[in-house]
């Protein structure tokens, strides 16, 4: 049988000792061996610091996203094979879309957010300019910039693709390398996404490396910079968080733990309503997906007490329809647990459940299986109990596998305060049409839950479901769950960068940040800013404009033409009743497009377009007589990666005849790269 490849220090390694035995879930089949044996976890971490980060660090957000897109479509031409692989887990086609796809899809979804969220910077701004002296010669600023470390991720076994590219995609994209750790039970279908990943050629050596087997002295050599990602059992997760390094050390620990994720059934949703068999189904689903191993499957399942028997009598009737076995047979909608130990631990976790209720689907310890022998192949039934809601069992134990137990509550009280006994959860979910009661289980709920979703009949059709976790929002839990975060759009970069506030003067900020202060110094030259290029463009070029004295007959003129007759533009003696004008006033909007008449240069040239502005605020009210200037300076300038413009920030200061700002704003320009 062959054993499983590791990638570390730039080099594959075959380990010498044949290893642990892989078998299939479906047949039982050998598939492969797995050992770290012989791997010098120390060189393999200081590689990654050595080489992949400054490779990594040297390329700003928006090429790091880049290679991310491509890497997305390199797997994506190679899915065939995966989803070959990703059925001898015991996978059905739509749990192998599930891991593939929605693996391949986490590192779109990180391309397409570092291009438009983040910077085509190494540098990453974390809020405005913080004053600090009176004189404006003195501020603060926060940055973020990458760890000068390794992203280790120790994973579960479920979900072996998309577990390591959710963890991948963020580090990657801040600019940190990642060693990836899976679990043994299904390391061979990581193996293989290791090989496409190293084999493409598209990533900086370094930047990701793999081993296969058992973690070792791995954590021994883990520094400050370094950051660990695990997701697995709660009582594993204790016993790394508390590693001597990582406590000496203060690593950055996310863990994704065991969760008893619930879903709530509003009383509104009696049977015949589309909530109810909106309940029902998505029970079912999370129960058989991926055979229930998903750290997000619905475990305790809440209703009104007088629906409990209607419930489950309709769940059972769903159940019954789910054929088990071989995924490649025809008809089967639910595959096999990931090994034989694992359904043995299923199987020990029920004996705990069924003590505090009684089965009303399925049976342990018997299956039909299609396709496929029920003993070699880790099959198990689908398990629905149903249980007294204050017995501590279901609020404890997670049989992870396709079990869920349903109970009864009484009041929407009562439903939180269940919620709560799970002490920490991934996602929860309640299912009704009444808004009232979403908003009252939601802000009960919250406390205790990363993730809580509302299906109704409106969202249905869209919704992604209980058991989905999105790139774009955070998945992680507090307490038991783990008390981390993953993925979260942006937020998952953030992690793995370093907060610093920089003080200094608006000229050193502006050095440190590349984008232009205010106070620091401006140049003005004879050539207008507009007239020149990305090439030529420097951050703080600046034009101050000729000015134009604002008459009654432009404000008429304005409010009679665009139909904006406020009365403080058109009502001499209400508007000067008005505390805030004192009379009559310019439209705001007039001031802007009268900025725009003075700034502009109006020649074909460089700026191909005027896209929007941002943080516009008027300032001090400008009246009839008051005469305006344009202080326009090149705040900060972004090529675009694959094309011949980049975006350039304009910082924007319209000030009246005593020197006082009546707007301010940023003005967003798309500028091409070279002269034309």
């Amino acid at each position: 049988m062959a054993v499983l490849r590791s990638y570390v220090s730039g080099a594959w390694h075959t380990p010498a000792e044949e290893g642990t035995v892989l078998h299939d879930a479906v047949t039982g089949e050998e598939v492969a061996r797995v050992s770290s044996a012989g791997i010098d976890m120390a060189a393999a971490l200081e590689h990654g610091r050595r080489v992949g980060g400054p490779a990594l660090r040297a390329l700003t957000f928006h090429q790091r996203a880049a290679l991310l897109k491509a890497l997305g479509s390199y797997l994506r031409e190679h899915r065939e094979e995966l989803y070959a692989l990703s059925a001898r887990t015991g996978a059905t086609p739509v749990d192998s879309k599930v891991d593939v796809d929605g693996g391949i899809g986490v590192l779109f979804s990180y391309a397409s957010k570092g291009k438009r969220e983040l910077p085509n910077d190494t540098v990453y701004l974390d809020g405005d300019v913080e004053p600090l002296g009176k004189g404006g010669t003195f501020a603060g600023r926060h940055i973020a910039t990458p760890l000068h470390g390794v992203a280790v991720q120790i994973n579960a076994f479920n979900f072996p693709m998309w577990g390591p590219l959710e963890k991948f995609a963020p580090a990657f994209l801040a600019g940190v390398p990642s060693l990836v750790k899976p679990a043994r039970q299904t390391a061979y279908l990581t193996a293989r996404l290791a090989e496409l990943v190293v084999g493409s050629g598209i990533l900086p050596e370094g930047s990701f490396q793999f081993v296969a087997g058992g973690v070792g002295d791995l954590l021994d050599h883990v520094t400050a910079q370094d950051l660990v990602s695990f997701t697995g059992s709660a009582a594993t997760a204790r016993k790394l968080r508390t590693h001597p390094e990582i406590v000496r050390n203060s690593v950055r620990f996310n863990a994704e733990a065991d969760s008893l994720n619930c879903s709530i059934l509003g009383p509104d949703a009696v049977p015949g309503t589309a909530e109810f068999d909106l309940f029902v189904k998505q029970l079912v689903t999370e129960m058989t997906v991926k055979a229930g191993q998903k750290c997000t499957a619905i475990r305790r399942a809440f209703v009104p007490a007088e629906l409990l028997d209607d419930v489950a009598a309709a769940a059972s009737a769903r159940l019954a329809k789910v054929a088990v076995g071989d995924p490649a047979a025809e008809g089967v909608r639910m595959g096999a647990l990931a090994s034989l130990e694992q359904r043995e631990e299923v199987r020990r976790c029920l004996k705990s459940l069924m003590d505090a209720g009684s089965v009303v689907f399925g049976d342990p310890g018997r299956v039909d299986v299609v396709g496929a022998d029920a003993e070699r192949g880790a099959f198990l039934s689908p398990v629905l109990l149903k249980a007294d809601p204050e017995r501590a069992e279901p609020h404890e134990v997670e049989a992870f596998g396709p079990v869920s137990t349903l109970m009864p509550y009484t009041s929407t009280e009562h439903a939180i305060e269940l919620a709560a006994r799970g002490e920490g959860s991934l996602v929860g979910s309640v299912v009704t049409g009444d808004a009232g009661f979403a908003r009252e289980i939601v802000l009960g709920l919250a406390p205790w839950h990363g993730r809580i979703l509302v299906l109704d009949a409106d969202d249905a059709k869209e919704s992604t479901g209980h058991g989905s976790p999105l790139p774009q929002l955070v998945h992680g839990g507090p307490g038991r769950a783990g008390g981390g975060e993953e993925m979260g759009g942006i937020r998952g970069v953030l992690h793995h960068l370093q907060r610093t506030a920089v003080q200094g003067s608006p000229k050193v900020l502006g050095a440190v940040s590349g984008q232009w202060v205010p106070g620091a110094e401006r140049s003005i030259s004879d050539v207008h800013p507009f007239r020149k290029s990305l090439a030529e463009l420097k951050v703080g070029d600046a034009v101050v404009t000729g000015s134009r004295t604002v008459t009654r007959a432009d404000i008429d003129h304005f409010a009679e033409f665009t139909g904006d007759t406020f009365y403080a533009h058109t009502d001499e003696a209400a508007a000067a009743a008005n505390p805030l004008f004192g009379g009559i006033v310019a439209h705001g909007y007039l001031v802007v497009s009268f900025a725009a008449g003075l700034f502009v240069s109006p020649e074909p040239g460089p700026v191909l377009a005027n896209y929007g502005l941002e943080n516009l605020r008027f300032l001090t009210p400008v009246k009839v007589g008051d005469s305006l200037t344009v202080t326009l300076t090149a705040k900060q300038i972004s090529p675009r990666e694959g094309a011949d413009y980049g975006e350039v920030r304009w910082d924007t200061d319209v000030t009246n005849q005593d020197g006082d700002s009546v707007a301010k704003y940023d003005l967003l320009t798309l500028v091409a790269k070279e002269p034309s």
